[in-house]
């Protein structure tokens, strides 16, 4: 085995490995707001969202 196939194997790796991160992150994301808007549209509120004013005391 030749010293820069090592190289440039490691680095080919690590840029897959950060890429398939950057990925994983960007779905994910995708798959959480589309779950948060699910959840917002049959009335679950997030903790930190004012109540409208007639829900009030």
């Amino acid at each position: 085995m030749s010293h820069p196939f090592y190289v440039f194997g490691s680095y080919g790796f690590a840029a897959f490995m950060i890429l398939a991160i950057i990925a994983w992150v960007w779905i994910d994301g995708r798959l959480r707001r589309r779950e948060l808007a699910t959840l917002e549209a049959s009335g679950i509120r997030r903790r930190s969202q004012r109540a409208p004013e007639s829900e009030t005391k």
